[in-house]
């Protein structure tokens, strides 16, 4: 399972992201290599369909599925969650069951 969380210098919810998404692997017991990614110019951010700090990614879906086409350096909401900056719980691990079972590539 490939697993990245995009972010830009400084963004405070940063921590919080890897945090959440180890925690899930953990509690549904996968063991996959959490890739960090700094995302550094607008260009950087067109390429790689950076959706906002920070951006979590399974299997390269982004975990809420942001059909934004807009592209920027800037800090993301997630509709829904209780924590400021963050995807809600249910969203990552639902990403993460869905990947192990082989239904998201």
């Amino acid at each position: 399972m490939k697993v990245e969380v995009l972010y830009v210098a400084d963004c405070p919810s940063y921590p919080a992201a890897v945090k959440l998404v180890r925690d899930v692997l953990t509690s549904e017991g996968v063991a996959a290599e959490i890739r960090e990614l700094v995302v550094t110019d607008e260009a950087m951010a067109t390429d790689l369909a950076f959706s906002g700090s920070p951006t979590i990614r399974i299997n390269g879906r982004d975990v809420a599925e942001d059909s934004s086409k807009a592209f920027a350096l800037s800090c993301r909401w997630y509709p829904g969650s209780a924590e400021i900056g963050l995807p809600p719980v249910e969203t990552v691990r639902r990403a993460v069951i869905e990947a192990r079972e082989g239904n998201r590539c």
